[in-house]
């Protein structure tokens, strides 16, 4: 079921966004060659401590996942799409990796979402614009979300860009509500048809992710049972903003 949030609540969602795109930027300046996703994983929970918030997907045990979620922040390299543990099999940032951060944070018992990729030393010219057309992407999406439209208007926005650059679009791995919990409806593809889907309205609290890669839009579930990876070993970008929806432009939460 989809959920309508109040102003009150839209309020507590903005702080907390503010609080995790403050975060998530720090975490980002972290990234470096020779630096290891442990100190990242650490550097995030202390973080989100000092702001007297909570780490949203810490324990969290998604459906059909069969244990909880280890750390704080999901570290992703290269290959890895989303959903990379930093914490049990730490790894250290080498020249030219593509690492992406995706965080959440529970203020108030409200919860944002947001990710970003970045570059790490000397990447290649086709990894760099990658990564800006992921971003770009995104904000293709966020712009055709407003009340009135429809699931679909987001996912035609998001393709409709992609796909001529020869990127792929990874299967199965899509946008969602969030807010009250980390996953709520409605599922928000990163392909569509306008005028297709659930009608967007006001007051709806989306997080919308695009993922792309420089190959295939074929995924694999790594054995740690989180960590979604790119069949062909293809690089893969990832970016998102968790978004309210109004009768005009949507506003952005995690800035």
């Amino acid at each position: 079921m989809i959920s309508i949030k109040t102003p009150e609540e839209i309020e507590i969602l903005k702080e907390g966004g503010r609080r995790l795109g403050i975060i998530l930027r720090k975490v980002s300046e972290k990234v470096k060659v020779g630096v290891s996703t442990q100190e990242l994983e650490d550097y995030a929970r202390k973080l989100i401590h000092e702001g007297g918030d909570t780490a949203s997907f810490l324990n969290y045990t998604p459906h059909g996942a069969k244990r909880p979620f280890p750390a704080a922040i999901c570290v992703s390299i290269n290959e890895e799409i989303v959903h990379g543990i930093p914490n049990e099999e730490p790894y250290i940032i080498q020249d030219g990796d593509l690492v992406s951060l995706d965080l959440g944070i529970t203020h108030q018992g409200l919860i944002t979402d947001s990710a970003v990729t970045l570059c790490a030393g000397n990447v290649s010219d086709k990894d760099r614009k990658l990564v800006e057309n992921c971003r770009e992407a995104l904000f293709r999406g966020i712009k055709a979300a407003h009340g009135g439209t429809h699931i679909g208007d987001i996912g035609h926005a998001i393709e409709s860009f992609a796909r001529p650059l020869g990127y792929g679009i990874s299967e199965g791995l899509a946008g969602h509500g969030v807010g009250y919990k980390v996953h709520e409806d409605p599922f928000v593809p990163n392909e569509g048809e306008r005028g297709r889907g659930e009608l967007l309205r006001p007051g709806m609290v989306l997080a919308l992710e695009p993922m792309l890669t420089l190959g295939t839009d074929k995924i694999i579930l790594d054995a740690d049972g989180y960590t979604y990876k790119t069949t062909d070993g293809s690089r893969a970008a990832h970016f998102e903003h968790s978004i309210v929806i109004t009768d005009s432009d949507p506003i952005i939460l995690t800035k």
